[in-house]
């Protein structure tokens, strides 16, 4: 599903360039779950999102499920997060003008595959059937992060990228919150790769990838 072969990445520029990813090998197979794992500043997030293709490589390629990421203008990568890849973030990045059901609905409508029964399935499945009229500033943050749960699987896509999902809820709601999703991430098949800080979340993953000093160790 997700290959990624001698990936580079730096920030800054002049005596300030700072090598992030240095030649970065790795895959993961359709339908499997890693947790990509590393401390602060080791290149986790920067590396997710050049798989999403919300970056650019210095060098390497990134093949998702047959396409060359790096190979697409931003149209062609905007489309592959639309209908192939979805993406969790730590924020949320709900729609503030739009109420739960909405939200959740919103990423499959831009990839015509509004599902009103799958969305409804999904919002039971997340706790969220009582909250579908509310808006986000109404959530609490656990709420919240399932609503961006929902969103992404409403979609159905082939590969999740989820950088620290559960970073800014407090322990037990984010092992709930995890489960949930992951229990819904099996049940479809679909690939996951989860950027996170906790050895016993990652635990919970099939496989687990360690990111130091530019270079991941299996």
């Amino acid at each position: 599903m997700l290959t990624l072969t001698n990936i580079t990445k730096s920030w800054g520029q002049g005596d300030a360039r700072q090598q992030v990813l240095r030649g970065i090998d790795f895959k993961l197979a359709a339908g499997q779950s890693c947790a990509l794992t590393g401390e602060s500043g080791s290149g986790k997030s920067t590396l997710l999102h050049l798989a999403a293709g919300l970056d650019d490589a210095e060098s390497g390629t990134i093949i998702l499920d047959g396409q060359d990421v790096t190979a697409l203008n931003d149209a062609g990568r905007a489309a592959l997060r639309r209908t192939t890849v979805g993406v969790i973030f730590q924020q949320f990045n709900l729609i503030p003008s739009l109420n739960v059901a909405a939200n959740i609905a919103f990423q499959a409508r831009l990839a015509n595959r509004a599902d009103p029964a799958w969305a409804d399935a999904l919002a039971r499945r997340l706790g969220l059937s009582e909250h579908l009229r509310k808006y986000p500033e109404q959530l609490s943050g656990g709420q919240q992060q399932r609503v961006a749960i929902g969103r992404t699987l409403a979609a159905r896509p082939k590969l999740i990228l989820a950088d620290e999902p559960t970073g800014n809820l407090d322990e037990d709601t984010g092992t709930r919150v995890l489960d949930l999703m992951l229990e819904l991430v099996r049940e479809t098949g679909t690939t996951l790769l989860m950027v996170t800080h906790s050895g016993r979340l990652a635990d919970l993953l099939d496989r687990r990838a360690h990111l130091e000093r530019g270079r991941i160790t299996p």
